[in-house]
């Protein structure tokens, strides 16, 4: 997880051959460091031709995912330890080196109230069972505080340190994402200070989820911070454009965020890289 990459949603939601090899290709034309797969549908997966496409093209990834309605950490803790255990046996299968994202919960899970004391536990204790599995394969495991809209069991950096704290297992990092960021810190460098060394992984992402550089994102307090903190990690631009009904609906996407994939890749990836390398950080 180092260097620069790119979540796999700018060419498939659907990682089966067809869109893999796709994604994989497009990857490598633009010299990414690294891919994020989205692991939505981890059953569904061929993982065996998904690690020979990805050593063959030498081609590093990490997978992230959110949990599926059913099997929600703070609701049903047995269930979600079930769906995680598996869901790093297929990140392992693949030859990815984390499994990052949603992990404590669902994108779109709201209970119109705060987080119980229970709920808190319940889901500190998927992430301590899902953390044990993950060293037993040799995987990294991280966490990614999203907005209140989408879930509203952690949304900022320093809550997300308080839950690996009260985990206590020292392979789960903080995944931050700069468009949850903007809508929940009080300032956008907080949540990098705030995590500090154990924020290994972030998403470079626009205020409207569009091309980077065309929004209110603040990107010098950005990569100010991550420089500050002696940033070492992944840099992956995320960007949605084409995304299948069910997606849409969870991160509440309904109208285009950009003109086309070409102008997110073409424009916003080189604001983004030239950032990334004013600041040392690539």
């Amino acid at each position: 997880m180092k260097g620069f990459g790119v979540h796999t949603s700018m060419w498939t939601m659907a990682w089966d051959h067809a869109g893999a090899e796709r994604a994989v290709a497009a990857a490598l034309d633009y010299k990414m460091d690294f891919i994020e797969i989205a692991l939505l549908s981890p059953d569904k997966v061929d993982t065996a031709h998904s690690r020979r496409l990805l050593e063959a093209k030498g081609m590093p990834a990490v997978c992230s995912l959110g949990l599926p309605e059913g099997v929600r950490a703070s609701s049903n803790p047995e269930g979600a330890m079930a769906f995680l255990r598996f869901a790093l046996d297929q990140t392992a299968a693949i030859g990815a080196t984390a499994l990052t994202g949603v992990t404590y919960g669902g994108i779109g899970e709201r209970t119109g109230v705060p987080p119980t004391e229970g709920e808190r536990d319940n889901v500190a204790r998927v992430l301590a069972d899902a953390a044990a599995h993950a060293r037993k394969l040799g995987l990294a495991f991280g966490i990614e505080p999203v907005n209140r809209y989408e879930n509203h069991i952690l949304n900022t950096g320093w809550q997300a340190v308080e839950m690996i704290h009260r985990v206590g297992a020292d392979n789960i990092f903080v995944h931050l994402d700069t468009y949850h960021m903007n809508i929940e810190e009080r300032g956008l460098a907080l949540g990098i200070l705030d995590a500090g060394d154990l924020l290994r992984y972030i998403h470079l992402s626009e205020s409207d989820r569009g091309t980077p550089g065309s929004g209110n994102v603040r990107w010098d307090e950005i990569y100010g911070a991550l420089k500050a903190v002696n940033f070492k990690g992944g840099l992956a631009m995320e960007s949605f454009i084409d995304m299948p009904p069910e997606v849409a609906y969870g991160l509440a996407v309904w109208r285009p965020v950009a003109a086309s994939r070409d102008v997110v890749l073409d424009e916003g990836l080189p604001f983004l890289r030239n950032k990334a390398r004013q600041y040392g950080l690539i």
